[in-house]
């Protein structure tokens, strides 16, 4: 599969829209730091819009209609999932923690038995 297959050309309108949304974040950007006498509260809303105003711009490309429709097939997937219950989740806790606990006491017994054969075999 060539690099073309894999990647369809964009089209000119969506060619546009992604100049139009490069050119909105570099002038927001432009604009945050040229209002720095500002109040960074007003600078970082107007960075935010601006960065929204561009999002929307690029979902209505080629590229960002197929990502919404990603994201619409992943969100009915994540409801099919089952999730596991609160008890389920306690008891599984509860399952790692004691494994836990049985592995960092078998190590230190571990531990004390390798130092006092050191111990014992430097004198």
């Amino acid at each position: 599969m060539t690099s073309e297959q894999a990647q369809p050309r964009l089209s000119q309108a969506d060619m546009l829209r992604w100049g139009a949304a490069s050119l909105l974040l570099a002038l927001g950007l432009a604009g945050f730091y040229y209002f720095a006498d500002q109040a960074i509260l007003y600078r970082v809303l107007g960075l935010v819009a601006v960065v929204a105003l561009a999002a929307y711009i690029l979902s209505q490309s080629a590229h960002g209609l197929r990502l919404r429709g990603f994201m619409q097939e992943s969100r009915a997937e994540v409801r099919k999932m089952v999730w596991a219950t609160r008890a389920e989740t306690l008891q599984t806790a509860l399952v790692v923690f004691i494994a836990v606990l049985v592995m960092a006491v078998f190590l230190w017994l571990l531990d004390r038995l390798l130092s006092w054969a050191v111990a014992l075999l430097l004198g």
